[in-house]
């Protein structure tokens, strides 16, 4: 399922779309706040470069709002639906669920958009070698 070269092993490790090889955050963890929207500026192994264009990344609020519904949903049907809480526990379930996976959000999101547009490349990594050398 996470196998080199699928999207979504790009997507959810966060590493490089092109080569998948390093990770395009300087910080893997999301929770250290302060790191959260610090990325490399290029990939170390094939020179993908991430932020494409400036305000590259305005485009992944739109995919945040996708991936925060699904996180709402998700805790609404666990809470209402499986544990059998009533619509104001489910609210604040859904408002608590949010609140925590932020950060995770965000990742999500950004990850997501930059796999719309860079593809995997199992050959990338050797081209930028062999470019180096000349």
């Amino acid at each position: 399922m996470l196998k080199k070269g699928n999207k979504l092993n790009s997507i959810l490790t966060g590493s490089c779309p092109r080569c998948q090889e390093e990770n395009m955050y300087v910080d893997s963890n999301p929770y250290h706040l302060s790191k959260l929207f610090k990325m490399q500026e290029r990939c170390s192994h094939c020179n993908a470069k991430y932020m494409m264009e400036p305000s590259f990344f305005y485009g992944a609020m739109y995919v945040s709002y996708g991936v925060g519904i699904a996180f709402a949903v998700a805790a609404f049907v666990i809470s209402y639906l499986f544990l059998g809480s009533n619509l104001k526990t489910a609210f604040i379930a859904i408002i608590g669920t949010l609140f925590v996976f932020y950060p995770v959000v965000i990742r999500l999101s950004r990850n997501i958009w930059i796999n719309i547009f860079m593809h995997y490349d199992p050959k990338a990594v050797e081209i930028f070698k062999a470019e180096q050398k000349i």
